[in-house]
Formats: structure tokens, sequence, C-alpha cells
């Protein structure tokens, strides 16, 4: 399945993580498995990496879809920067300028769950959709909005993470945000569930899994309503570790039942293709960033 289909261009695609950066030189989306894996430490080290990688490949456009918050606005002195992000050393990073002047090609860039709603909407679980949003639970929490087959950008794009949620009675964890406290990310991402168990999401069993994942979409299912109610998408395709739980889909879409309370009646909200793990599975943000390689060698 070629990307381009008029002349073939090789596209750099690079995914920033918080944790790990995968990056792919490739002609279509069926290249990206064979991508390479740096660990994020400093900008340095790891966009060192990243183009020495692609300086031997030879790329003609790049796509970056990056951890944020970041900067999107075309016409802003800072666009194409990562902003105030709490990853140490990453703050004020120029992430584009550093491609563009290092590689001398032209470099698409947008936030990680913007591009991982892209590559969903082409190859993956929205596949053919119009209106839909990718969620991601992990490390943090994010969101990419799709309307009308695009993104949404604003000053500079949503936050989903970061809405305010009501606690449950049994909860008093003060939440693992370090600017908000208890937001829906300080109660129910990947930090949260490690602070309450002692141990991260992955590594529990038995019992621990079934109260960790009722607590988390207890969370989740607030914000979800959140989305329906603001921007009445399609589908929401929820990826992330945390989402990888046993039962995790199962139960936030019983939560969001609840939470929605009948209303509006829509038959949708109650099918279980309305909430569904990402079909590109952890290739998601990479593939979303071929594309954005792709738009800028048009």
């Amino acid at each position: 399945m070629t990307v381009y289909s008029s002349t073939v261009k090789r596209f750099g695609a690079i995914e920033i993580g918080g944790t790990k950066t995968l990056v792919a030189a490739a002609e279509s989306v069926d290249d990206l498995a064979d991508h390479r894996r740096i660990p994020t430490t400093t900008p340095d080290e790891t966009l060192e990496e990243v183009i020495g990688e692609l300086e031997s490949a030879g790329v003609d456009a790049v796509g970056v879809a990056s951890f944020g918050p970041v900067e999107l606005r075309p016409g802003h002195p800072r666009y194409g920067y990562i902003t105030s992000t709490p990853k140490p050393d990453w703050s004020d990073t120029p992430v584009v300028q550093i491609f563009v002047e290092r590689l001398g090609v032209p470099v698409g860039f947008d936030v990680d769950v913007n591009g991982a709603a892209l590559g969903e909407g082409r190859w993956g679980a929205a596949a053919g959709m119009d209106d839909f949003a990718y969620i991601t639970v992990g490390t943090g929490i994010g969101g990419g909005v799709v309307v009308a087959g695009s993104p949404v950008h604003g000053a500079p794009h949503p936050e989903v993470g970061h809405v305010v949620v009501r606690r449950h009675p049994d909860d008093d964890y003060p939440g693992s945000c370090p600017f908000h406290g208890d937001c829906l990310e300080g109660l129910a991402a990947g930090p949260a569930v490690e602070a309450r168990f002692g141990r991260p999401g992955n590594e529990l069993s038995g019992s621990e899994i079934e109260q960790a994942v009722e607590l988390v979409t207890f969370y989740l299912a607030q914000g979800f309503r959140n989305l329906v109610y603001a921007v009445a998408p399609a589908r929401l395709v929820v990826g992330g570790g945390i989402s990888k739980m046993h039962g995790f889909h199962e139960t936030v879409r019983g939560s969001l039942t609840a939470e929605l309370a009948g209303y509006p009646y829509e038959e949708a909200h109650l099918a279980p293709e309305f909430v569904v793990p990402p079909d590109l599975g952890d290739m998601s943000g990479l593939a979303g960033a071929l594309i954005l390689a792709e738009r800028q060698s048009v």
C-alpha cells in the first residue's frame, strides 16, 4: 500500500514520546514495521540520533508527531516548538527548526495524539470517518479530535486530559498532575495508577486489575462524556498502556453509557464499535507522522 501514488518518495516519520521516540524512513505504511526505537532522553541526544538515522536513509520530507504541549500556529514566533512540558529539559525545544536546518527538507508537525488520529483515520479503527477522536491513556492522557476530516487546532490544540472531573466517592488520591493535581490525567493516567497500587498497571494482577480498571474508567467516562457533548464524534478510539489492561474497553463503554444517562438517546453510543482500541496498536502515531510528511511533499 503506497502512500504517495504519482512519484514514489521516501519520508521520515518520527513520533517523539515521553519515554521513547520512534523513527522510520518509509515509502509506504508497510515500511513502518522496520522502525528504530530510541530512548527519549535529552533533546540533544534524542534528536541527534533521529537525524543520524534519517541522514543515512535520505528523505524528501519529514513528519513529526510529538508529545506536547506544542505550538501549532504557523504564524506564531514559536511555531514548531515543544513549549511548557513537565518533561525535564524539553521545554522550549524548537523541533521543526532543528530538523529543517539539519536535514534541509520540509517538515510537517503536530501533537502526537493528532498524529495518531490521522493514522487511525486513514488505515485504522476510524478509517472512512470524518468526525472521531483518538484518546491515549498512558503516562499522560491526551486526545486528538478530528472534525470534518482534520485534527482540531486552536491556541494551540485541545488538552483532553486536563478537563475537570468529579471524584469517585472512595478515592482520596490527591492527583499526579503537576499543574492541576486532580484533573482527568492526574486521577486516571499511569502515574496515578502506580501511586495508588505501588506498581505500574502492567504489573497488576487479579482483583487489583479489576479495581484499577473500574476506578480509571469512572474518570475516563466523564472525559468521554465531555467529548460526546462538545464535538459529537462518531467513534472514540482509545489506546495507550492503561487501555491494554484486561477488561478496559468493555468497562469504559459501560461507564460511558451510565454517564450519558440516555441523553441524547443515540443507538450509536450504545454500540460496541463506539469505543474501540486502535487497529494500528502502538504504530498509530508513527503512521500519522508519515501522513504529515506526505502532506509536505505535495
